[in-house]
């Protein structure tokens, strides 16, 4: 039966106090480059953030933005404002001051909590915010005396299960990004049914995420599904590096991986890959983006673990179709979640027959409120019960989805539809190929045309006419790119993705 919250929640005392009661205060909770933390010290920690926050002007249901690096402070802010009633905002501790600014307009959230490295772009983006009663930075000056006189002790706000806990950012590829509300039960929801239920979480995973905690993929799959477990999880301060990731793996050797097929291809590349131990690993974990099936292929010869590949939005938090630990099958998606329900629509909303392709439907108990001051978009993606993505899927007799790309970023090609990843997973099985990208461009004649965005291994003359014609032998003719652009990196989105509306104005 799907996991059925209780009326009275409060997120925090779902995954961490309930811990403590449990007997479990003394466990190893969160792994850092200085040293472990205990449930307890977690409980204790958040109780102190919890109260600075509060004294700080936030009051229960106020938004409070979080911009931290990955640490035990932002776990503790990220608890601290959840135990408050409050609502967590939490944004790109790195971001320019300008998009900062347009954040705090947007949320007119009540408190700031961000660190000491970034206090400088904060503090000149809040320069007239009305609406901002306090700011928290965390190591600034008298910043251990502050957090010292805090009490460890704090009594958790009475939240119902369907108030706002969290806002998390959906901006997909392009656009200004928008704010998702989420509640108590959705987090709950989803920790039990794919945290504990799919991915099987259990006291004695570490865990290991390559993206950051601010993006809600990692923040449920390395520390709310963890935190439900009992397990512990590793955070580290630094970007997520292929470097970064094989020493972090070499000192704590965890269990679970969450990851991303940038950073899956990274990784493959690396000069140092064939030296590098990871059979640590239970599994990994791919979401974010779509896994081409040569990534997939080329990371389990090079490293013998499985990845998961999955799919999640923002709207429906975190992952609600994917493949299983001992089951993945490459080139899908996987299996819907149990507790949620997906169907395969055409553009008036009709089911279609099993196999063919249509936009992605989706139910269940971790459905957002709405999108933050848009009513129209709201009523558009969100019908009923359901959410309808704008992703294009496809389901299979056996149950198993194939993904198809995003509605927005189909080209139709000589009247013939086209999905980019199925041009840039060929790309990619040529060995010259580092990264690739493609997107549709009008020609002369104003036809619309696939052109590519290629990261090459080692550039040379004539790379782009060879790439063309390896896509041309493999695929229909209409699909191969009438252009190669060679670029050092491909731009990328604040929450990591590829740019296409980037690319889309070089093209």
């Amino acid at each position: 039966m799907p996991h059925e919250p209780p009326e009275q929640l409060n997120l925090a005392d779902f995954l961490l106090d309930d811990r403590v009661r449990e007997g479990r205060g003394d466990r190893v909770a969160l792994r850092t480059d200085s040293g472990t933390l205990t449930y307890a010290q977690v409980q204790a920690l958040a109780n102190r953030f919890a109260n600075l926050i509060a004294r700080a002007g936030a009051q229960q249901e106020q938004r409070v933005m979080i911009a931290l690096p990955d640490s035990a402070e932002y776990v503790a802010a990220l608890f601290g404002t959840l135990k408050l009633g409050a609502v967590v905002v939490m944004v790109n501790p790195a971001l320019p001051p300008s998009d900062i600014a347009a954040l705090l307009e947007y949320s007119r959230a009540r408190v700031l909590v961000t660190h000491r490295d970034h206090a400088g772009a904060f503090a000149e983006a809040a320069h007239g915010a009305a609406h901002l009663a306090g700011t928290l930075v965390v190591d600034g000056e008298g910043w251990e005396a502050q957090l010292a006189a805090a009490s460890p002790a704090f009594e958790n706000a009475r939240t119902h299960r369907d108030d706002p806990a969290m806002w998390l950012f959906s901006g997909g590829t392009t656009g200004r990004p928008k704010a998702v509300v989420q509640t108590h039960r959705a987090f709950a929801y989803t920790t039990e049914q794919y945290g504990l239920g799919v991915m099987q979480y259990h006291e004695d995973d570490i865990t290991l995420a390559v993206p950051k905690l601010y993006f809600g993929y990692a923040t449920g799959s390395n520390l709310f599904f963890p935190f439900r477990a009992g397990a512990s999880c590793v955070l580290f301060r630094e970007p997520s590096t292929a470097e970064t990731l094989f020493d972090q793996i070499r000192r704590h050797r965890p269990t679970l991986l969450i990851h991303v097929p940038t950073m899956v291809h990274r990784m493959v590349q690396h000069p140092d890959a064939a030296a590098q131990d990871l059979s640590c690993l239970r599994a990994c974990t791919s979401a974010g983006e779509a896994l081409p099936v040569e990534l997939d292929r080329q990371w389990r010869e090079r490293f013998g673990v499985e990845l998961l590949d999955g799919l999640g939005t923002a709207e429906m938090w975190h992952i609600f179709i994917s493949n299983r630990p001992g089951e993945a099958r490459p080139g899908t998606l996987g299996r819907v979640v149990p507790g949620f329900e997906v169907k395969v629509c055409d553009d008036a909303g009709e089911p279609l027959p099993m196999g063919e392709v249509g936009w992605l439907w989706v139910r269940g108990g971790a459905r957002a409120l709405h999108y933050w001051q848009n009513h129209e978009r709201t009523e558009q993606a969100f019908r009923g019960e359901w959410y309808v993505s704008g992703d294009l899927i496809a389901m299979g007799p056996d149950g198993f989805v194939t993904y198809h790309g995003r509605g927005d970023e189909m080209l139709k090609v000589g009247g013939k539809w086209l999905a980019p990843a199925e041009v840039e997973g060929c790309l990619l099985e040529h060995a010259a190929v580092a990264e690739a990208a493609v997107v549709g461009a009008l020609d002369a004649s104003g036809l619309m045309k696939p052109v590519a965005f290629v990261v090459a291994r080692e550039p040379r003359e004539g790379l782009g006419e060879e790439l063309r014609a390896h896509v041309r032998e493999r695929l229909a003719a209409y699909k191969h790119p009438r252009e190669v652009t060679f670029l050092d990196a491909l731009p990328r989105t604040h929450l990591g993705k590829v740019d296409r509306g980037a690319l889309r104005r070089r093209a």
